[in-house]
């Protein structure tokens, strides 16, 4: 992975408005960005493509012929056939000799096979022989269409008849063949067609048979999703990621909530939120959730010992390489759960994780995503990520103070900060905008503490109090500063997973959220924690010693999948992506 990871840079504010990027128009394919031809067909590419094959479509049938309802086409879910996936293919063609067939003219009709779905390529073998590979649900299946077998079962099928389907079909178009099963003389297992197929919905552009300009491939994602089998491979891990998350919370005992994504506060976290109006509450302004850490924490109070929530965060921040303003997160809050307990869970989540993928991959569920950076190669080819049993614990002061080879203040003295920014003067670091304490700090992790995690995932723990305003905070006895309770989960320079013993505390609460709010007031930190004292008042019914944690899915999706930017595995790409859609 490239050392640039490791660099950390102030994130840009978005702007209010986002540049397109220029259109690169193709003579091989349609204007991926054009407007739609049903609107203004003369505004089309110069190969005038979609006119031909609108003619072309045309000559053989009537518009409504094209798009039939499934179910008038053939019983696929009846027992007038099945639609056959590639584990079935397999499973029913795995004693076949080549150029055997499994039914016959006489079959049975649950011997029939129904193949549905998108060609990903066709050819011909002379006039009277087409194949056509077929995307299904866990891989693509050959189907063969040859006139002479077709006649076996329906001596009517004309030459003409039979042109026309192979002149129509073409990549992209989504068609059903009706058949048996079939090993090829070549050994390629098959559906042999005894009817000819059908038209199910056609492409009327032409896929291109690449898009490599990132900005392209965003505002068009379907169509990257068919030329890149990877990008619907990334979704994928996406769902069995947080498949896993549910099944594992759910077997130690946790409970699944949802909880509001509006309310009057934001809260959770160190983060400018996402403000609108409530046009029928008087105009009340509202802020969408920055994270659903508060709204947990009251279920704990309210008796619900072990709960957490997968759903969607908003932060009014900038778009890089790993941040996007909108994004999905998973937490979870167990009562009388310790800082110990957190990162032993963290291990083996994260192992079970990798060992998850790793079977996809060793089952050929993700033949795509194979990335040469992860950093192991079993026997049969097939990439995965190292990751121990146990974790290496780095603690933050003193592993900070041997790098700076100097020993810091203490730092709940007023006069910290300065003492802290002569150290950046004196290793010429650059000095972040508002420099407040826990920026400063922050900006030290990032150079000097971060980095160890290149080449091993490694936990970073007992942060300076400043750093954790909701944690539990104690004296280290190493260093004698106050520090945190808390925990991040590094690897390779990126942070995955944050935890902590949460703060029970209302009036140690209060003075931490009254601390920030003070940095607010003072126009250092607009994003410091607001004081909500609907929370304080929560707390005075009586929390429970609690164990939070919390872990960004799409940085996990990136992490097993193996991709750079976190616009790679959001379904429709980043917040600037998106805006920019609506901008077409």
């Amino acid at each position: 992975m490239s050392k640039d990871v490791f660099t950390r840079c102030a994130r840009p504010y978005l702007f209010n408005g986002f540049k397109r990027s220029p259109v690169v128009h193709s003579t091989r394919a349609l204007s991926l960005t054009s407007p739609c031809l049903a609107k203004q067909p003369q505004q089309h590419d110069v190969t005038h493509d979609y006119e031909k094959r609108v003619a072309q479509l045309e000559a053989r049938k009537s518009r409504a012929e094209w798009y039939p309802r499934i179910g008038h086409v053939a019983p696929v879910r009846s027992t007038g056939g099945r639609r056959i996936t590639r584990r079935t293919a397999l499973q029913h063609g795995a004693q076949l000799a080549p150029g055997e067939t499994y039914g016959n003219t006489c079959a049975p009709p649950e011997e029939v096979f129904v193949l549905a779905g998108r060609i990903s390529t066709v050819r011909t073998a002379g006039s009277k022989l087409v194949f056509a590979d077929i995307l299904v649900e866990d891989g693509t299946i050959q189907g063969v269409v040859q006139l002479s077998k077709l006649r076996d079962h329906d001596p009517a099928i004309t030459d003409d008849a039979f042109k026309a389907f192979s002149k129509t079909a073409r990549k992209g178009d989504s068609w059903l063949i009706k058949g048996f099963i079939h090993r090829t003389e070549r050994g390629e297992l098959s559906i042999l067609a005894n009817e000819l197929p059908t038209l199910l919905s056609p492409s009327l552009h032409q896929i291109p048979e690449s898009l490599e300009n990132p900005e392209a491939r965003a505002r068009n994602r379907h169509v990257d999703m068919l030329v890149h089998p990877e990008a619907v491979e990334t979704i994928q891990v996406r769902h069995h990621i947080e498949a896993k998350l549910q099944d594992f919370l759910n077997k130690l005992g946790f409970v699944k909530v949802t909880t509001p994504l509006l309310s009057s506060v934001a809260g959770g976290a160190n983060a400018r939120p996402f403000e609108t109006v409530a046009t029928e509450l008087s105009d009340a302004t509202l802020n969408l959730r920055i994270a659903p850490e508060l709204w947990l924490k009251r279920l704990i109070v309210g008796g619900m010992e072990r709960v957490y929530e997968i759903g969607p965060a908003f932060r009014n921040e900038g778009v890089d390489a790993t941040h996007n303003p909108e994004f999905n997160i998973c937490e979870f809050y167990q009562a009388y759960a310790t800082l110990g307990d957190l990162m032993q869970i963290t291990t083996q989540l994260l192992y079970a994780l990798n060992e998850l993928i790793y079977s996809l991959r060793q089952q050929r569920l993700l033949p795509h995503l194979n990335p040469a950076d992860l950093n192991f190669q079993d026997s049969s080819g097939v990439r995965r990520l190292k990751w121990p049993t146990t974790l290496p614990t780095v603690e933050f002061l003193p592993t900070l103070e041997a790098k700076l080879n100097c020993v810091l203040p203490d730092l709940v003295s007023p006069d910290a900060k300065a003492t802290v920014l002569s150290i950046f003067a004196g290793k010429n670091l650059t000095v972040p905008s508002n420099p407040t304490l826990p920026r400063l700090l922050d900006v030290l992790a990032a150079e000097f503490l971060e980095p160890l995690s290149s080449s091993e995932p490694i936990f970073i723990t007992h942060h300076p109090a400043c750093m954790s305003p909701l944690s539990k905070h104690f004296v280290c006895p190493q260093t004698n500063q106050t520090v945190a309770a808390r925990a991040e989960l590094f690897y390779q320079g990126r942070e995955y997973a944050n935890m902590y013993e949460e703060e029970n505390s209302p009036f140690e609460q209060r003075r931490k959220l009254e601390e920030q709010l003070k940095l607010r007031e003072e126009g250092k930190d607009s994003e410091a924690m607001k004081l909500d004292e609907q929370y304080l008042r929560v707390l005075e019914w009586g929390m429970p010693p609690t164990g939070g944690w919390g872990c960004g899915i799409d940085r996990l999706v990136m992490l097993f999948s193996g991709r750079e930017r976190i616009g790679d595995v959001l379904a429709f790409g980043t917040l600037r992506n998106v805006v920019g859609l609506g901008k077409m």
